[in-house]
């Protein structure tokens, strides 16, 4: 079974990028991959023509608590995740702020999270300082650019409130990280990657 799943994610992977090697996801552990990588790797597929860089993508799985790291960046040309983040979900997505995000939606002021694929595009400078634009690929997340769903830092996602009170804080829909690690993100993911987040 192990072997099976392997040799699948390899074949996923050089299906969707063109670029991986056998020898390289024969390295790979499987409980290090998203599991919404296969959905990540269609969604690659799926928006070709809008994705300028294929060889890395960033998966957010807002199925998992918000104590956990469920941001990765997998770099699709070695087979390996290459880092974990925690990540806020909106405030509209997790009305008991219990941690969970259980609402998503596309709507201005709904201050929730959306689902699905998003490019991410250039940065700029604003009131989290920088910050990268999101552009929604999906019916379910086209609004992204009016809602102004960004990549940005803040207070409110780091490990201490993990320790302190069990969860990160929440955004207002954007994929808000550690301020000392966003940067650091923005980086890895560049202009005209795939964002894909579901749950």
């Amino acid at each position: 079974m192990n072997f099976n799943r392997r040799h699948f994610l390899g074949a996923a992977f050089a299906g969707a990028a063109g670029l991986a090697s056998p020898r390289a996801f024969a390295a790979v552990k499987n409980d290090t991959m998203p599991d919404l990588l296969p959905r990540a790797l269609a969604a690659l597929n799926q928006h070709h023509n809008s994705i300028l860089r294929r060889d890395i993508v960033g998966v957010v799985d807002f199925s998992h608590h918000s104590r956990e790291q469920r941001f990765q960046i997998v770099d699709i040309g070695n087979g390996r995740v290459v880092a974990s983040y925690l990540v806020a979900h909106g405030k509209g997505s997790d009305p008991a702020n219990s941690g969970w995000a259980t609402r998503f939606s596309n709507r201005p002021g709904s201050n929730a999270s959306s689902e699905g694929s998003f490019r991410t595009g250039e940065t700029y400078y604003g009131k989290h300082g920088k910050s990268r634009r999101l552009i929604g690929l999906d019916p379910q997340n086209n609004l992204a650019l009016q809602r102004a769903i960004v990549i940005h830092g803040a207070d409110y996602v780091d490990p201490s409130l993990v320790a302190m009170q069990g969860r990160i804080g929440r955004s207002q829909g954007c994929f808000a990280l550690e301020r000392r690690l966003v940067n650091e993100v923005m980086d890895r993911l560049g202009n005209g990657a795939l964002l894909f987040a579901a749950s």
